[in-house]
């Protein structure tokens, strides 16, 4: 079993459709349930189909622009391997071993510092803004970033695979794992709150998540995960608020009633921010 896995895996970047599949069906599946069980009520502009236009028309050039980055994806897994380059390979480790140091890398330098990276840097969070902008985060926000922050997360991408030596396989677990909880954490989904509370002692939660778009700091800059909640937790970015007082948007940066406005959005990086 373990080798078919691996063997799908392995290919799986060969077959964008089968990758599509993933992203469409997540979202899918999460947009009928946030309409069943919202966790806040949204105030759309117009409506949800036209607020997932304009967070859809991000995806589109986030998915181009991967297309792209895919290739030197795995010309750098490929040359780890050969080269005998990176941790998975200096560690002798197995299959298990080696997805489990890929998974964690890829998700500490790919996810959470490249995440914490852009908080902090003025430079890179003028493109990152466009994602917080968003005054009703749902699970289209999930894939909303400015063509840029695609690039730059790209390359904190690569400094993962080149430390971790991670191959194709374990690449292709982690992104695909990635793009489930990307629209589980990002869907405006109402959980019990206790189970909501123990996945996030592992895992990020949708509510935990939700507190990092939160308009005020320091609720902004905490929980920076994608998938892990460990990292928070250990470098003390961790932060906890009742979804009842959530209030998402940035308003110093774009008008909160600009929020769909998809060519500001992308012009204003490029421009003075307020």
């Amino acid at each position: 079993m373990w080798n078919q896995l691996i063997q799908y895996f392995q290919t799986l970047e060969q077959r964008p459709l089968e990758r599509m599949a993933f992203l469409v069906g997540g979202l899918l599946v999460f947009w009928i349930i946030e309409g069943a069980i919202p966790l806040i009520q949204p105030a759309y502009k117009k409506n949800k189909l036209r607020h997932a236009v304009v967070n859809f028309s991000f995806t589109v050039m986030h998915l181009v622009i991967h297309t792209f980055l895919a290739i030197l994806i795995v010309l750098l897994s490929d040359w780890c391997k050969m080269a005998g380059f990176g941790l998975v390979y200096w560690t002798n480790a197995g299959i298990l071993a080696t997805v489990l140091i890929s998974f964690l890398l890829l998700d500490f330098i790919g996810s959470w510092l490249a995440h914490f990276t852009e908080h902090k840097l003025s430079f890179l969070w003028r493109f990152h803004v466009v994602h917080h902008a968003d005054n009703n985060v749902d699970v289209t926000t999930g894939l909303r970033h400015h063509p840029i922050e695609s690039v730059l997360r790209g390359l904190f991408f690569f400094i993962a695979i080149f430390i971790s030596g991670a191959p194709m396989y374990a690449v292709m677990i982690f992104q695909t794992i990635t793009v489930l909880f990307t629209a589980f954490t990002h869907a405006n989904i109402r959980l019990p709150k206790q189970v909501d509370y123990l996945l996030s002692f592992v895992f990020i939660s949708p509510n935990m998540h939700k507190v990092h778009h939160h308009w005020q700091q320091p609720y902004t800059d905490s929980n920076y995960g994608a998938v892990l909640s460990v990292w928070d937790r250990l470098f003390g970015t961790y932060r906890q608020l009742e979804p009842s007082k959530i209030r998402y948007g940035l308003d110093r940066y774009y008008p909160n009633e600009q929020d769909e406005n998809f060519m500001l959005l992308l012009k204003k990086p490029f421009g003075k921010m307020e």
